[in-house]
């Protein structure tokens, strides 16, 4: 009885154990995503390029996530899923290393294409993996658990690649990710089981499959409802250190202070998130971008009061960085038989929602100023709380039917 008893507690461990991997995994992956962002004066000079140029690095491993996303599954066919998280993890540590490495711009982009395929991979399989780890009604707080890694990563990344930057060079920020990856990969191979894929598989049958989810009113409903958020949400953060550099004028120490508030906060809201979609899984998806929508003109109306400002980051952060926990949790709880082809078209959609996002708060926040960012981002945010009171109705019909 007690040997029973010992090897089942054993087991949940291990599953727990290979959550905490994959939040490892998230944390270096975002972190390498957005690092060349505190670095790009540094790698333009050292390789002999613009900083645009080199600011392209971003752009094409975004390219290369949305086209591995919709293809990795059909791709990988029926190779074990535990292997293929572990061929990921051993490519974004190579990656980290070709890019330190990079004599020239063109073996950079080469380093930014193959983090850029790790991308759209892992966070495809993701929700599929969660689900197979943890009991279904434990799978939220595993994917809070791997975007806490996210979260992090939005915390540390900027500041911690600016410093290591500054005092070891931009070559050595890239590096230290090795060593994360290697950890993760060896704790991926210590604590994931073996994940065959069930039943049969080909080469179209994955891409046949996102075709007949997208036939789906539920699918279709909730992917523009995720991609709304998510365009609403980066057009006015990926600008929100020059608003807070211009309009409540804070540097230095302040300003880390009150971009650490955003992160700290992501952290704190993904975990509380968990408990908030068991009170009310569709009311979550509604009223967080209701309150991102909010926290946006409050922003403008606010922008110069350090005290309300400050607060209104912190709401952000909460609402924002949980927002994806919601969304994943929805994927498996509308399509548990199709998470990796659901999964794909999801990540599919958030890459080319924060570039079309990031780029049109560009455009009017140099043309026409902050006010018109803001006011962008709470209507796409606007916009995504009424397609999501849709999307609990048509899921609803598409989980009878599914």
């Amino acid at each position: 009885m007690n040997t029973t008893s010992s090897a089942g507690h054993t087991a949940i461990l291990n599953c727990w154990s290979g959550v905490v991997a994959l939040s490892i995994c998230a944390f270096a992956l975002v972190t390498s995503e957005f690092l060349p962002v505190s670095l790009l004066t540094p790698i333009a000079r050292d390789l002999d390029v613009t900083e645009g140029m080199a600011g392209q690095g971003i752009a094409i491993s975004g390219i290369f996530a949305v086209i591995t996303s919709l293809f990795i599954s059909s791709l990988s066919g029926n190779l074990d899923r535990k292997l293929l998280l572990l061929g990921l993890t051993t490519a974004m540590g190579i990656s980290g290393a070709i890019i330190a490495l990079a004599p020239n711009y063109p073996i950079y982009m080469l380093g930014r294409v193959l983090i850029g395929v790790v991308i759209g991979g892992f966070w495809s399989m993701s929700a599929a993996t969660a689900m197979r780890l943890v009991p279904t009604h434990q799978v939220p707080l595993a994917l809070a658990i791997v975007n806490g890694g996210n979260a992090l990563a939005t915390v540390f990344a900027a500041p911690l690649g600016s410093w290591l930057g500054e005092v070891l060079g931009w070559r050595s920020a890239f590096f230290c990710l090795v060593p994360i990856a290697l950890i993760a990969l060896v704790w991926q191979w210590y604590a994931l089981p073996f994940m065959p894929v069930t039943g049969r598989s080909s080469r179209s049958g994955h891409v046949l499959q996102m075709v007949r989810l997208l036939k789906l009113s539920g699918i279709k409903m909730g992917l523009v409802a995720s991609s709304m958020m998510f365009m609403g949400q980066f057009a006015l953060f990926t600008y929100i250190r020059p608003f807070l550099e211009t309009v409540t004028q804070l540097h230095g120490t302040t300003l880390s202070f009150a971009l650490l508030v955003i992160g700290v906060a992501g952290v704190i809201g993904t975990l509380l998130v968990v408990r908030v979609l068991q009170w009310g899984f569709y009311q979550t998806l509604v009223v967080i971008p209701l309150l991102m929508a909010a926290t946006a003109l409050g922003l403008i109306a606010a922008g110069t009061w350090f005290t309300a400002v400050i607060v209104l980051l912190a709401l952000w952060g909460l609402t924002g960085t949980s927002a994806p926990v919601c969304w994943w949790a929805w994927i498996t709880k509308v399509f548990p038989n199709d998470a990796e082809a659901a999964g794909g078209l999801f990540v599919a959609i958030i890459q080319l929602s924060i570039a079309l996002g990031s780029t049109l708060g560009g455009l009017l926040f140099d043309y026409s100023g902050y006010q018109s960012t803001f006011l962008l981002s709470a209507t796409l945010l606007l916009i995504s709380a009424l397609l999501s009171i849709l999307t609990a109705q048509a899921s609803t019909n598409t989980i009878h039917n599914n």
